[in-house]
């Protein structure tokens, strides 16, 4: 990164000396450079003020009565909030020993009395730069670890969640295979049956966990329009038909016909098909999931997907979203699932500002929430 690039950007100073000349002077050097400039007098009151309102750099006199400058950069090393803030000491003192008592208290750099202008703004700006690059290297190092995790999370998919429909698949082929002269009709209908199930509950693994990764990757496009509510939940539904009807569960709709939302169309019918097959695989044989929709009077329209299902403990609720963590379990009736679709429907309303969350409890059922906005 190019020090030069980066101008003042109004970063925020602390001035701490016991003379109101000096703060006057360095004020005045400092703020013609565009920074915001706070002067306190005592090195007490800068540890009250920089825990208030966190500084970018400190320009911290050594020579104060009550606590030193020395002492007063000690005590912010040791407040892991303030820590890393850039402090350079600005001192009559110019013994050697002195510098390095500086330096060791946990300054980054040291100017001595009389100060030239040049000098000071020259030291502060490649202090600042300097944080300022520290603070982005450790946002890519954090975002580094988030991917990392992330990976894991696919891996583990991959080891774990798609291992069991594929070795089902591939226990029905072998029966097939070693028995088919021997078998009636009726096993043949079974077999068939539960190997469409099997590659069924695979395709919908398989599907999620590329919609993750476009996502992650930013392919997915956001193109927000207006459209009926009703109409684009009923499409949606079809994709989940065969899952409902399999088992039995009634899915209802309560819409206003006339109701419509601003978003991006592939979004919601993805968010509606997760939520509600979501809802199907936790809820038992001949149990209900109803989908509503109301307006909240400030302009949104809240969707909510309720089932009669299992439910679930506050410890899972609290791990839903999280990429990281394993909230995986099987169907009332041993369907495939990895957490990932939740995740899923919470990235994608994230593109437009909106919440995924949940009301629920063991054994009575789940109710998701999210809001769109029902104009532009």
């Amino acid at each position: 990164m190019n020090p030069e690039i980066i101008k003042n950007t109004a970063s925020n100073i602390l001035i701490v000396d016991d003379l109101p000349a000096n703060l006057k002077v360095l004020g005045a050097i400092l703020e013609t450079e565009g920074y915001n400039v706070r002067p306190v007098p005592n090195g007490r009151l800068a540890l009250q003020v920089a825990d208030r309102e966190k500084p970018d750099l400190i320009l911290l006199d050594v020579m104060m009565p009550g606590m030193d400058g020395f002492e007063v950069c000690r005590q912010l090393k040791e407040n892991i909030k303030l820590s890393d803030i850039p402090v350079i000491f600005i001192s009559a003192l110019n013994e050697t020993n002195d510098v390095v008592q500086a330096l060791s208290s946990g300054g980054v750099d040291y100017i001595t009395k009389p100060f030239q202008s040049e000098e000071v703004l020259a030291r502060v700006k490649t202090h600042l730069n300097t944080y300022r690059q520290r603070k982005e290297i450790e946002e890519q190092a954090r975002e580094l670890k988030k991917l990392n995790s992330e990976r894991d999370k696919i891996y583990s998919i991959i080891a774990h969640d798609l291992r069991s429909p594929f070795n089902s698949f591939l226990g029905l082929t072998q029966i097939l295979t070693d028995d088919l002269l021997h078998l009636q009709t009726e096993d043949i209908q079974d077999i068939a049956a539960n190997m469409r199930t099997s590659a069924t509950n695979l395709y919908r693994l398989l599907e999620n966990l590329l919609d993750w990764t476009r996502i992650k990757q930013g392919l997915i496009h956001f193109n927000p329009e207006v459209l009926k509510l009703q109409t684009v939940v009923s499409s949606s539904l079809v994709m989940v038909k065969e899952q409902s009807e399999n088992k039995n569960i009634e899915v209802s709709l309560i819409i206003p016909p006339g109701l419509q939302v601003f978003t991006d169309k592939n979004t919601l019918q993805s968010v509606i098909r997760n939520l509600v097959s979501n809802a199907v695989k936790f809820t038992p044989r001949d149990g209900k999931v109803i989908v509503t929709a109301k307006e909240t009077g400030n302009k949104m329209v809240e969707i909510s997907v309720k089932d009669s299902g299992i439910g679930m403990s506050r410890t899972l609720i609290n791990d839903l979203f999280r990429t990281g963590v394993s909230t995986s379990r099987t169907g009332t009736e041993g369907e495939a699932s990895t957490g990932l679709g939740l995740i899923i429907c919470k990235d994608l309303l994230g593109k437009q500002g909106s919440e995924l969350w949940v009301e629920s409890e063991e054994g009575k059922g789940s109710t998701f929430y999210f809001t769109l906005p029902y104009e532009k």
